[in-house]
């Protein structure tokens, strides 16, 4: 809640002194705002201000309180949030007596120049000494170290299951390459056989890419055709091997395409 206040009003002193520099320069307040003399100054302090309270607000939710003893309690974040309140009111002290232009005026200035001293100047000050301090060190450079050892834990793992995932994939291609010895010849032979644009051989070697696709899916049927070129070319014989590939075409996935 107190969030909320400080913002509207920080909000609304920022606006009232935007309307006095337009007022003193002349201008009215619909018009495109002069980015010459006190605007420049008004524009780069509000984003200024902006910035920091917005990298403030992220980096505080990641203050670590043995790192930041003080910034990071209860009372300094009260203090952090309720700067622009404070700065009003130090403003009210300070134009009491005042008429009623210098008194809004000094009001809307002590909001400004507190809320800048505060998130601007004080606050990144205390947090840099705060990580000078030796205990504060000490933390930052254990828990880095914790940090680097779960990293090297979860590297470590990740390493041993994808060992474990090669190591299962090359013991199923070679259960597959045991299995499909026999079948690679016969696709061979069909290949470079008289037979090689008969029907029958058509058939027999559909029916070859048949039981690949249900032993180990379009992954089998690959291992299978590699199996099969490789005895081919071991023959040095220049049957075009893409004969396979018109046998195999529509078995589970396989598409010509696959063989490119």
């Amino acid at each position: 809640m107190t969030h909320v206040a400080s913002t509207i009003w920080f909000v609304i002193c920022v606006g009232y002194l935007l309307i006095l520099t337009l007022h003193q320069l002349r201008f009215h307040w619909w018009l495109i705002f002069s980015l010459s003399g006190q605007s420049v100054i008004v524009i780069f302090v509000l984003i200024s201000l902006y910035l920091f309270a917005l990298f403030r607000g992220v980096g505080g939710a990641q203050h670590i309180p043995v790192e930041h003893p003080f910034t990071s309690t209860r009372s300094y974040m009260g203090f952090y949030v309720a700067a622009p309140l404070l700065g009003g009111l130090a403003g009210v002290a300070g134009m009491i007596g005042e008429n009623i232009h210098q008194f809004t005026l000094g009001v809307a200035l002590g909001t400004l120049g507190t809320t800048f001293c505060v998130w601007v100047i004080l606050d990144p000050a205390a947090s840099l000494i705060e990580t000078l301090l030796p205990t504060s060190r000490q933390h930052r450079t254990a828990r880095l170290a914790r940090a680097e050892a779960e990293r090297a834990l979860l590297r470590e793992k990740r390493d041993g299951l994808l060992a474990e995932a090669v190591a299962r994939e090359e013991q199923e291609y070679e259960r597959w390459r045991q299995i499909l010895q026999p079948q690679a010849e016969r696709l061979a032979a069909l290949l470079t056989g008289d037979t090689a644009d008969s029907t029958l051989a058509e058939q027999e070697a559909a029916d070859i890419g048949a039981r690949a696709w249900q032993l180990g899916g379009l992954s089998c049927m690959r291992q299978l055709r590699d199996m099969t070129v490789a005895i081919v070319n071991d023959r040095k014989d220049r049957t075009d091997t893409d004969y396979v590939s018109c046998w195999w075409d529509g078995i589970g996935d396989w598409r010509r395409p696959s063989l490119e």
